[in-house]
Order: C-alpha cells, then sequence, then structure tokens
C-alpha cells in the first residue's frame, strides 16, 4: 500500500509539471509578438555647409528650427564671428573657420586675407589669429581663394598648420585648378571638397533643383558636400527639405563625417 502511494504521488507530481509545461506554451504562443527591429541602410550621407556666418546674428532663431546637423563655416575677424561661433556650437552645429583666401578676380578682400604674395611667417600668424577668434573649430575652409587654392607654396604653408592642430580642410572648389586634394594627400591632412553650391541664386526653387542634384550626387558616391550661405532664403528651404529628404532614407552628418 504505501508503495501504490508513492507512486500516485510521484505521477501527480509528473502530470502537474506537464501541466505547468502546458500553461508555459500556451502562454508563449498567446503573447503578441514584438516586430523585429530591421536597420535600414540610408541611401546616402549629405552634409549640409552654411558659409559666412560672423556678419549678424539675424538667422539664429531660424537655425534653431532646423533640428539637422549643419556645419557652420565662421568668417574670423568680424563683429559677430565670436558670438556666432559660440551660440552656433550651443545648438548642436559643428564649427569650421571659413579662411579668407586671396581670388583671382578683383573683388573686395575680408580683413586678412592670405594673399599669394604673404610670407610663410606672416601666413601662420593670420591662421593662428583666426582661429583664436573662432572657437570650436574642427576644421577650415576656405572663402573665395581661386588663386590661392591654385599655389602650391600657400596651400603647403597652411596644410602643414591644420595638421599639426589636426583640423579638416574643406575645399570650396571654387577653381577647377584647385590643387588642394592632391596637396591633402601628400600631407595626409583629412580633406573633403564640395559637391554642389546650393544658392548661387536665392530663390528658393533654385535652392531646391540644387538640392536635387545634391541627392544625385550623393546617390552616385555613397555622399555629397553641398554649400550654402547665411541667408534667410537657404535657411527656409532646408527647414522644408531636409525631412523630406530624410523619409526618402538620406543621412544628415557634419563635413568632419566624411573626411578622408
Amino acid at each position: 500500500m504505501k508503495k501504490d502511494k508513492r507512486y500516485k504521488i510521484i505521477i501527480g507530481i509528473l502530470l502537474l509539471v506537464i501541466l505547468f509545461q502546458w500553461l508555459y506554451i500556451l502562454i508563449l504562443i498567446s503573447k503578441p509578438k514584438r516586430p523585429a527591429k530591421v536597420y535600414i541602410k540610408p541611401k546616402a550621407k549629405i552634409a549640409i555647409v552654411l558659409d559666412d556666418w560672423g556678419y549678424n546674428l539675424n538667422n539664429l532663431t531660424l537655425a534653431d528650427e532646423i533640428h539637422y546637423p549643419l556645419t557652420c563655416s565662421i568668417l574670423p575677424n568680424l563683429k559677430y564671428s565670436s558670438a556666432a561661433a559660440r551660440q552656433l556650437h550651443a545648438r548642436g552645429f559643428e564649427i569650421i573657420l571659413h579662411l579668407p583666401l586671396q581670388p583671382a578676380e578683383k573683388y573686395n578682400l575680408e580683413k586678412n586675407t592670405i594673399t599669394v604674395s604673404l610670407d610663410d611667417k606672416s601666413i601662420l600668424n593670420i591662421i593662428d589669429r583666426d582661429l583664436a577668434s573662432i572657437n570650436y573649430a574642427k576644421g577650415v575652409s576656405n572663402h573665395m581663394g581661386s588663386l590661392a587654392t591654385q599655389d602650391r607654396r600657400i596651400m603647403a604653408t597652411v596644410f602643414k598648420e591644420l595638421k599639426k592642430r589636426r583640423l579638416y580642410f574643406l575645399d570650396s572648389l571654387v577653381s577647377s585648378k584647385s590643387i588642394c586634394a592632391d596637396l591633402a594627400k601628400e600631407y595626409d591632412l583629412r580633406f573633403a571638397r564640395r559637391d554642389v553650391f546650393l544658392d548661387n541664386k536665392q530663390d528658393p526653387e533654385y535652392i531646391k533643383g540644387q538640392l536635387r542634384k545634391l541627392k544625385a550626387k550623393a546617390i552616385g558616391y555613397g555622399y555629397a558636400i553641398g554649400i550654402g550661405h547665411d541667408r534667410r532664403s537657404t535657411l527656409e528651404v532646408l527647414k522644408e527639405v531636409m525631412p523630406e529628404m530624410e523619409k526618402e532614407g538620406y543621412k544628415f552628418v557634419f563635413v568632419s563625417e566624411l573626411v578622408r
């Protein structure tokens, strides 16, 4: 009798275990499955650069409404250069120095523009003062410079200093004869160059057309860099179009993420 009782207890325990297992299986089956997270590779990366900050602070409020990476290129030695750098950096944008270089054309030049007649020491002094006025700079781009960017001595002096300071160079590519790409490779300097100018005309439809060209460049190469300016019309178009481009699969990044 004792054996029979023991067997009944063991059988009862086994039945309970089987019952609990079935209940657990039923719970798992009935529990709604979470959709698997699918990583969607972006179509391409795009960096938007806005040149010529420093003349005023008029467009800071509008820049607040753009919730995407922007690289802001700031001219030195202007009334609002330091304030623009500080306030744009506080908003999370990337800051670069927009270094005035001599153009081939006869334009009015910015203060302390680097010209091809300057000696190396003068060039280095200008770079030092300019960077001191633009805090947070991650890199440097050329303001004008169609003549200077063709001059090996000038750009070698600039590039050696940028290399020492661990800054990258963005060639605005204002001359098809620019030697900057080859020289940057020679000096192992982190480098990028402009693909499309966005706002040679301050017309919203023109700017949108240039952004379409930028998208095509990005698809072809995997990434692209567009340069516009600190202008209300440009910022208003970007505010409208950048969310649409994101939905299309483009990823906005800082220039520092595209330098090679």
